[in-house]
This record gives C-alpha cells, sequence and structure tokens, in this order.
C-alpha cells in the first residue's frame, strides 16, 4: 500500500481539539455540534467546529499547511490511517504572553468604535502595523484590549486521517 513522503498532494480530515475537548477547528461537518441550529446554513459560529468550510483538506506534504509537526507525523501514513498528534503550546501558537494584553482610553480610539467584551477587531499601531485583538473589558474610561493569538497558551491535539494520496 502506498505511503505518503514529502511533495505528495494529500487528502486528510482533521478535528483539532484543545484539552478539555473542546472542537476548535475540523474539516468534518457537525463536529462537536449539540445545537440544533450549529449546523445548518446559517451557522457562524466558529467554535462549534462547523461554522466555516467542511469537507476533507487537500494539500502538498511538506507545505505546512496546518503545522509542521502534523506534515512529519504524515510522512509514513497510508490511505485510511489515523493519527492522534499533540502539538506543544509552544510550538503551535505560542505561550500566553501577558505583556500582549494593553488598555486604551477610548478618548484615543474612534468615535464609531462600540466595543463589547469578547468582540474580535484590527487595529493599527504607531507603526501603522494591524494587530489583531480581543477585547477583554470596558469601561466609561477605557477598553481593555488582548493581542495574543485565542489559543496562545494552549495545547492542541490533532485526529487526523489520511483520506486519499493522489
Amino acid at each position: 500500500m502506498a505511503q505518503a513522503k514529502k511533495g505528495d498532494t494529500i487528502t486528510i480530515n482533521y478535528t483539532g481539539t484543545l484539552e478539555d475537548g473542546t472542537v476548535f477547528d475540523s474539516t468534518i461537518e457537525g463536529t462537536d455540534c449539540d445545537d440544533d441550529e450549529c449546523c445548518d446554513d446559517d451557522c457562524s459560529d466558529d467554535e462549534c467546529g462547523c461554522g466555516h468550510e467542511s469537507g476533507p483538506l487537500t494539500f502538498v506534504l511538506g507545505q505546512a499547511i496546518l503545522f509542521p509537526q502534523i506534515d512529519d507525523e504524515i510522512v509514513g501514513m497510508s490511505p485510511g490511517e489515523k493519527k492522534k498528534i499533540r502539538i506543544a503550546a509552544a510550538d503551535a501558537f505560542g505561550e500566553y504572553d501577558k505583556e500582549e494584553v494593553f488598555t486604551v482610553p477610548r478618548a484615543d480610539l474612534p468615535e464609531d468604535l462600540v466595543p463589547e467584551v469578547g468582540d474580535e477587531l484590527v487595529l493599527s499601531n504607531e507603526d501603522d502595523e494591524d494587530i489583531g485583538v480581543t477585547v477583554l473589558e470596558t469601561t466609561e474610561e477605557t477598553v481593555t484590549f488582548d493581542a495574543n493569538h485565542p489559543l496562545a497558551g494552549e495545547d492542541l491535539t490533532f485526529e487526523v486521517e489520511l483520506v486519499s494520496i493522489q
């Protein structure tokens, strides 16, 4: 039976979970959906594992489309084979950095911006670079933002199935 090697075009299915079992990404439609509305055409909840395109992922092995560790683990697999791959936080999105949390006076924000806790926004810094942030706290005078990746500090587990080698 054929075994995957770097440079092959492959197709996989995967489900990515956190240590507590929360699904953060999946190619399998309906993964971890426990709400009747979650997996219909109107679903926009990325947390449920179905609020995005689903279906197998096809890519060239070795291009690190997900993480290089996943590519390395797929090498040598045969179609139909499954593997569980764990990636430590430091090797995924990094450790959570408290230095990435900052507070801005509301007077420094655009007047039409009405941030709410949990909002994900893109702000520009002094160098005109865009940074993604999540709103952590709002008061009448300030807004506190977190510029860490939402999965920073999280160990990730991927359950991967090699569907085919083209």
